[in-house]
Parts: structure tokens; C-alpha cells; sequence
């Protein structure tokens, strides 16, 4: 230990010791950084050693004294995850006091420490440099200094599961935040208008608090957010119709609250939302028709609330729908059958209604049983949905005369069925769980040590590969979810803007077939990394050209089918449109159905509203690459155009467009072009060409439409090229008659 205290610069884990010498901080006065996380590291620590970044996840203990603030020099300081206390004899957070003569100070992280102490109003004279403050989990008392507005260039503030008292202050307008948590705290009073100020705010998150009120009317000023939680509180009113108007916010979660008021007509103006939850509220009228325009909507709860009417067809236009709970509210009519196109659908929760007539069979609905449907009226069907069977003369006889019964007693029954409900409701409380699913949660944050216990530390038996500028790891976190953790590799100049340009791009972007980011984790000045969802079946080359492996002409058609439909989602989904910039086998990953998922966007551009295109110095793929894209640098939708056309050609005949084969002006499109005059054959991969010869007919047919489309896509001039709209619409055509002309055979 003596020789690294002579260090005057240290960089590096420490595990031989259990406790660290009373004389390392005098010791090393030049110390920049010192890296004693993920250790077991036990006992108090010496106060003269604060000059730290590294000492999360330990089990340190002892007093955070006051004379932290002597390192002048201090950019950033983690100590999260231990068992720091404050002074005991002072009611206020003394250090952060201190801390206000860093003047360096970027990153301040403190969360899960039993701190127990207030907020000092000098928290708003920390350094302007301050970009994050996360004190989560500290047992921070009192109330939200108002001087915390001066904190001009914190983008990030998490003060949540703490015990904060009295209002959110006004001040917080005049930050530059993009995220917000005061969630799971005992706030109260109005949620201010001033938050409206704060326009590039991404994430709002106020759950779990007791604030009361209606939400700002100046909502939709907040065109960047993307995260909106406002459950378990007492907010009342109606929804202002300017919450539905935020075209690109991707969760929404107002349960248990006391909304009034109905659902608007113009609710599909929120076309991007993937998480809507309104339940446990006090919502009456009909469901709107122009609900099923949320196409990308994967969960969707209006449970325990007093809407009426049928459910309408439109759900059924819900494609990426997985969970569905409108129980427990006064819904009549039938179950539309067109329900059963929801094929990724998972759970649904129709129960305690007044529905009648045949519950559909078909689709997902095999897997359902009698809890999604119990208490309704005259519901009939299969055993398993634990109904009578249904006879058409008899359900409709019987329908009929309840009709004629019930319309003299209709308007006493709602008003019986509304106090009965509004009775259950108080009963039940805020604390219940829809349908015995949990509510809708932004996914929780990922640590840098949780990450090197998921992947053993990046060890070579996780590896997965590379992946644009970083390499990419398998891990499995503790409760069992299996993650794909790209680490960057910072010693490239690219590396920092490459992450940077990965999150912004994927930061919004919520598809079935986009590989989804689950956080991302740059906690110290040397390790940035993303964590995404583990794709088991590995990238298209692997499959195309391994000879383990084998793709049918179906499969493979429903792969490029998948890849224009996520690309479909990036150009025109948003209203800031994504150019990806690098499509390629190698980019396109698969899961256990087969399901492609686009990934890889660190060298992916967006596009400002109205504009077309854009320069960039950074080169592609070559052989991918659209002739704009290699010459000038323009970047534009069309190249991904011109990227995927290259692909589709690539994933049927089984040539890389950079195959030996090419050269001396010959390419894999001209190659194509000029073969196709003596039939598809002559370039499709050998292998599809196989079966029975009804299927060959018809394969041949749909083989040379996808030729032919991939032609359209990879023009010389961007002008002529399609649109990855009209490619997704012409394949599903290729596709049904495929299907059509083989039925019976496959």
C-alpha cells in the first residue's frame, strides 16, 4: 500500500484490502481518479479521502464530512450504493454546502445511502458545470429548496423513493432538465404551469406522491417528452386535450388517479405511444373509434372506470398490441372478432362488463380462459372461457327478450351499477393491481456494476461479436433477463459521438422490429455502454451464409418484410425522421420466432421536421451504400432505400454485393438486371429452388416481383427510387398471393 500512495495518478480496481488506510488521501493530493467500486470493501472511511469517482457498490460507512469540499478540483464523485451518513448533529445535507467550492463539479451521485437530512437552500449554489444530480433512495427529508432553479445546466434530477414534503417550487421552469423524478415521494399541492418552460424535458416522472389538481393545460408544449407518469396520486379534472396532441411520447400512465371526462375523438394524434394506462379513474362515454389508429401501442389499460358502449372494431387494427385491460367498467355489444388479429396479443382482461354474444375462437384467443371474461352478461363460446356454448337461434331469442325486459329499468341499473363501482373503488384504493398485472414502468436503471456482474466482467465466454465501434457481450441480470451489452471502444475518437448519436437515435424509437435499448450506462469517464434486449438467433449473414443454417424462401421473405416495416417505422413513424444509415445483414438480428429486428444505429442520422437530407463525413458499408451517400455525403431516407434494395437482392440469391464476382464495372444489381432476361433462376440461391412443382411456380413468380422491387429501391437517382412505404405494401401483396397459390401445399 505505501507504493501506491507515492501514485500520484490512479487508475485501476483495488480487491486486497478490506478497508483503506487512514493515510491514503493525505497521501495522494494529485489524485484524479481512484477506482475502489465493486468491492467488499467494509467500515468508515477516512475523511480526507473524498477526492473521489469510484467508490459505488461497496459497503462503506461513516460520516460525509464537510471538508469534502477542500478538493477544488473535483469533477465527479459516485459513492452510491454504500452506507454513508450525514453529520447527525445537523438537520441539513452540510457536504452538499461544501461541495459548492467544486466548481468543477460535473456528476453528483448518491443514491442508496441512509443520508437522512433536508435539501440546504446552498444546493442552488453547487457549480454550473453540474450536469447530473441522483440522490435516489437517501432518506432525504423536508422540502425541495426553490434555489434549486439555479441549477442552469442539470439535464438530470432523480430524488425519487425519498420522504420530500410540500410543493414542487416554480423555479424548476427555469432548468434546462431533460429528465425529472420526484416520483414515490409525499409531494403535494399542483403540479406548477412553469414545467411547461422546460422544453426539452423527456422524462416526467411524478408517481406515487399526493399532489392534487388538474395537469397544466400548457402540456403539449413539452414536444420532447417522451415519458409521462402521473399515477397513484389525487389529481381530479378532466385530461386536457392538449396531453393528446404530443405526437411522439411513448408512455403514458395517469392510473389511480380521479380523471373525469370521456377519451377524445382525435386520441390517435398520440400515434407513437407504446405504454397508454388510464385505469382506476372516474372516465365515462365510449371508447373512441380512432383508437385503433395506435398502431404501436403494446399495452393498453382503461380498467376500473365507467366507460359505455361497444368496444369497437378498430382494436383489431392494433397490430403490435400485448396487453389489454378494459374490465371493470360498463362496456356492452359484442367482442368484435376482428380481435383476433392481434396475433402477438398476450393478456387481455375483459371481465365485469355487460358484453353478450360469441367470444371469438380464432387467433390468440385459444390461449385465453375464463378470468378474461367472467361477470358479463350473455357471453357464449368454447369450455375453455368457462361459458355456455352458444346456439345462434337460442342467444339471439334470448338476447331479444332481455332487451324488452331491461329497457324500463336501463337508466335505474347504470345509476345502481355507478354507485356500486364508485363504492368499490374508495373500498379498494390506490394500492391495487389491474387484472393482477403490474402497472406500466419506465424499465429501472441499469448500474455499471450490475453490468459486470451480468457479463462476469466482459468475459471472453460472453462475447457475442463486434458491433460498429464497440464489441458486444451476453449477460443475464439477477432476476433472469437475458441483455446484449454493447461496450464502446473509447480509445477510437468516434467512439464518445457514435454512443452519443445511438442514444438520441433509439432514445424515442419503440418497434417490434427494432432491437429494443433498454438504458443505457455511462457512469465514469471510460465505459460507455448500451443494454439491450438479448436476440438469441444471432445476425442474417450469420444465417445466410453459414453452412449449420438454412432459411426457406417463406422465412426469408418475411425477414425483408420485417426489415421494411421497421424501416417504414424510422422514416415516416416520427415526427423527427431516422436515417440509418448502415443496413446490412449483419445488421438485422433474429429471435427465436424468426422475427428480424433492425439494429446497430451509431452512425444514424435525424432529420429536422422538413428536412429531406443532410451531409455527413462518416462512411458506411461498402457495397451498401447508395452512389449520393459514397460520392457527396448526402444523407437521406433514399439511401436507406438504396440499402435495402441491395439487401433484399443479397438475402435470395446468397452474394454479398462485395463478392469476388464483382468487378470491373459488374455489380450485384447489374448482374441482376442482366441475368433476369434468362429467367430468376439463373441468380436466386440453388437451394430455394427445391419442392414441388406448384410451389417452384409460384416462388418463381414472387421471386421475380421481389427482384423487381429491389430494382425500384436501388436506382441510380434517389428520385426514382420507391418509398420503404410502397415496398412494405407490394411485399405483403408478393406475399398473400404466394400464399394463395400454395395453400395445401405447405
Amino acid at each position: 500500500m505505501a507504493t501506491l500512495c507515492q501514485l500520484a495518478s490512479v487508475s485501476c480496481h483495488i480487491s486486497l484490502f478490506r478497508t483503506i488506510p487512514y493515510e491514503i488521501g493525505d497521501k495522494l493530493r494529485n489524485l484524479q481518479i481512484l477506482h475502489l467500486h465493486n468491492n467488499t470493501l467494509k467500515g468508515s472511511i477516512p475523511p480526507n479521502i473524498f477526492n473521489l469517482s469510484g467508490l459505488q457498490r461497496n459497503n462503506l460507512s461513516g460520516v460525509i464530512p464537510d471538508s469534502i469540499g477542500n478538493f477544488r478540483s473535483l469533477q465527479l464523485l459516485y459513492i452510491s450504493d454504500n452506507s454513508f451518513t450525514n453529520d447527525p448533529s445537523s438537520q441539513e445535507l452540510g457536504f452538499l454546502t461544501s461541495l459548492t467550492k467544486c466548481r468543477n463539479l460535473q456528476k453528483l451521485l448518491l443514491s442508496f445511502n441512509p443520508l437522512h437530512g433536508s435539501l440546504p437552500n446552498s444546493i442552488g449554489n453547487l457549480s454550473e458545470t453540474l450536469e447530473f444530480f441522483d440522490a435516489e433512495s437517501c432518506n432525504i427529508k423536508g422540502q425541495i429548496p426553490s434555489q434549486v432553479g439555479n441549477l442552469k445546466n442539470l439535464y438530470g434530477l432523480n430524488l425519487n423513493d425519498n420522504q420530500l414534503v410540500g410543493e414542487i417550487p416554480t423555479t424548476i421552469g427555469d432548468m434546462k432538465l431533460q429528465r425529472l423524478d420526484l416520483s414515490s415521494n409525499q409531494l403535494r399541492g399542483y403540479i406548477p404551469s412553469q414545467i411547461c418552460q422546460m422544453k426539452i424535458l423527456n422524462q416526467l416522472l411524478l408517481s406515487n406522491n399526493q399532489i392534487f389538481g388538474p395537469i397544466p393545460r400548457c402540456v403539449d408544449q413539452l414536444s420532447s417528452l417522451s415519458i409521462l407518469h402521473l399515477d397513484s396520486n389525487n389529481l381530479n379534472s378532466t385530461i386536457p386535450s392538449t396531453l393528446w396532441s404530443l405526437s411522439d411520447i411513448l408512455e403514458v400512465n395517469l392510473s389511480s388517479n380521479s380523471f373525469e371526462g370521456s377519451l377524445p375523438i382525435d386520441i390517435s394524434s398520440m400515434n407513437a405511444v407504446i405504454n397508454l394506462d388510464v385505469s382506476h379513474n372516474k372516465l365515462s362515454g365510449k371508447i373512441p373509434t380512432g383508437i385503433g389508429s395506435l398502431q404501436r401501442i403494446l399495452n393498453l389499460s382503461l380498467a376500473y372506470n365507467m366507460i359505455q358502449g361497444p368496444i369497437p372494431d378498430s382494436i383489431g387494427n392494433m397490430l403490435s398490441l400485448e396487453f389489454l385491460d378494459f374490465s371493470h367498467n360498463l362496456l356492452s355489444g359484442t367482442i368484435p372478432k376482428s380481435l383476433e388479429n392481434l396475433v402477438y396479443l398476450k393478456f387481455i382482461n375483459l371481465s365485469y362488463n355487460r358484453l353478450y354474444g360469441e367470444i371469438p375462437s380464432g387467433g390468440n384467443f385459444a390461449n385465453f380462459r375464463s378470468q378474461s371474461f367472467m361477470m358479463n352478461d350473455d357471453l357464449c363460446g368454447k369450455p375453455n372461457f368457462g361459458v355456455p356454448p352458444c346456439s345462434n337461434d337460442g342467444a339471439k331469442h334470448k338476447r331479444t327478450k332481455a332487451l324488452e325486459i331491461a329497457i324500463p329499468l336501463i337508466v335505474a341499473c347504470i345509476i345502481l351499477a355507478c354507485a356500486v363501482i364508485l363504492i368499490y373503488r374508495r373500498k379498494l384504493g390506490k394500492d391495487s393491481i389491474v387484472g393482477g398485472v403490474p402497472s406500466f414502468r419506465f424499465p429501472s436503471r441499469i448500474s455499471y456494476f450490475e453490468l459486470m456482474e451480468a457479463t462476469q466482467k466482459l468475459d471472453e465466454s460472453n462475447f457475442i461479436g463486434r458491433g460498429g465501434l464497440g464489441s458486444v457481450f451476453r449477460g443475464q441480470l439477477s432476476d433472469g433477463t437475458l441483455i446484449a451489452v454493447k461496450v464502446f471502444n473509447l480509445e477510437s475518437q468516434q467512439a464518445p459521438r457514435s454512443f452519443d448519436a445511438e442514444c438520441e437515435a433509439m432514445r424515442n424509437l419503440r418497434h417490434r422490429n427494432l432491437v429494443k435499448v433498454i438504458t443505457s450506462c455511462s457512469n465514469s469517464i471510460d465505459f460507455k455502454a448500451l443494454v439491450m434486449e438479448f436476440v438469441p438467433n444471432g445476425n442474417l449473414e450469420k444465417w445466410l451464409y453459414s453452412h449449420n443454417h438454412f432459411l426457406s424462401f417463406m422465412e426469408r421473405l418475411k425477414i425483408v418484410i420485417d426489415v421494411a416495416c421497421a424501416l417504414e417505422y424510422l422514416h415516416h413513424g416520427n415526427t423527427r425522421t431516422v436515417v440509418h444509415c448502415d443496413l446490412k445483414p449483419s445488421n438485422v438480428l433474429l429471435d427465436e420466432d424468426m422475427v428480424a429486428h433492425v439494429c446497430d444505429f451509431n452512425i444514424a442520422k435525424l432529420l429536422e421536421e422538413g428536412q429531406s437530407e443532410i451531409h455527413t463525413n462518416t462512411l458506411a458499408t461498402l457495397g451498401y451504400i447508395a452512389p449520393e451517400y459514397g460520392s457527396k455525403g448526402i444523407v437521406s431516407i433514399k439511401g436507406d432505400v438504396y440499402s435495402y434494395g441491395i439487401m433484399v437482392m443479397e438475402v435470395f440469391t446468397r452474394k454479398k454485393p462485395t463478392d469476388e464476382m464483382f468487378s470491373e464495372g459488374v455489380s450485384l444489381r447489374s448482374w441482376i438486371l442482366e441475368s433476369l432476361a434468362g429467367g430468376i433462376t439463373e441468380v436466386v440461391d440453388p437451394n430455394l429452388m427445391e419442392g414441388e412443382e406448384q410451389v417452384i411456380s409460384a416462388m418463381e413468380l414472387a421471386l421475380s416481383n421481389i427482384m423487381e422491387l429491389a430494382l425500384n429501391c436501388s436506382e441510380e437517382s434517389p428520385n426514382e427510387r420507391i418509398s420503404m412505404k410502397e415496398a412494405f405494401d407490394r411485399l405483403n401483396k408478393i406475399k398473400t398471393t404466394f400464399v394463395k397459390m400454395t395453400q395445401g401445399n405447405n
